[in-house]
C-alpha cells in the first residue's frame, strides 16, 4: 500500500518530484498528521520544491497553518534526497544552510522534508508532488 501511495503522489499531472514530509517529535499522532499534511498540501511549498528553492519560511508557514497545538519556536526542519541532507531551520529560525548544497539536494526527483517539533514522540508521514508549469497548463487548458 505504501508503494502504491507513493506512486499515486508522484504521478500528479505535470509533476516532476515526489515530496515526502515526515513530522516527528509531535505531542500526539493527530498533531503529526496535521503538520505533515499541511506541509505537503501547501501550494507555495510545492512551487518552491519545483524551483529547487530551500525556502524554509514557506515550510514554517505551512507548519503554522496546521490545525494543531505546538510551539513553533522549537521546530527544526531539514531537507533531504539521495544527494544528501541539510538542516535549514533550527528552533524556529534560519540555520544558515548552504544555498548551493540545498539546491543540489532539491534538484533530485524525490525530496524529503523532515519536520521535528521536539515536543513528543509521535510521528506521521504524508506524500505529494511539486506544482509545476505543466500542472497549471494541463488544468487550465481543458473545459469541463
Amino acid at each position: 500500500m505504501l508503494h502504491l501511495t507513493k506512486m499515486l503522489a508522484k504521478d500528479g499531472e505535470g509533476a516532476t518530484k515526489l515530496l515526502e514530509c515526515t513530522c516527528a517529535g509531535a505531542p500526539d499522532e493527530a498533531c503529526a498528521e496535521a503538520v505533515a499534511k499541511s506541509v505537503i498540501c501547501s501550494p507555495l511549498l510545492k512551487c518552491a520544491m519545483f524551483g529547487a528553492d530551500a525556502n524554509w519560511g514557506r515550510i514554517l508557514c505551512a507548519v503554522g497553518y496546521a490545525d494543531a497545538a505546538f510551539e513553533i519556536e522549537k521546530v527544526s526542519v531539514a531537507l533531504s534526497s539521495k544527494a544528501g541532507e541539510i538542516p535549514v531551520c533550527e528552533n524556529g529560525v534560519l540555520f544558515g544552510a548552504s544555498e548551493e548544497k540545498a539546491k543540489e539536494i532539491l534538484t533530485e526527483d524525490e525530496i524529503t522534508i523532515l519536520v521535528d517539533l521536539h515536543q513528543g514522540t509521535a510521528q506521521a508521514t504524508a506524500w505529494g508532488c511539486d506544482l509545476t508549469y505543466d500542472y497549471v497548463k494541463i488544468n487550465g487548458d481543458y473545459r469541463s
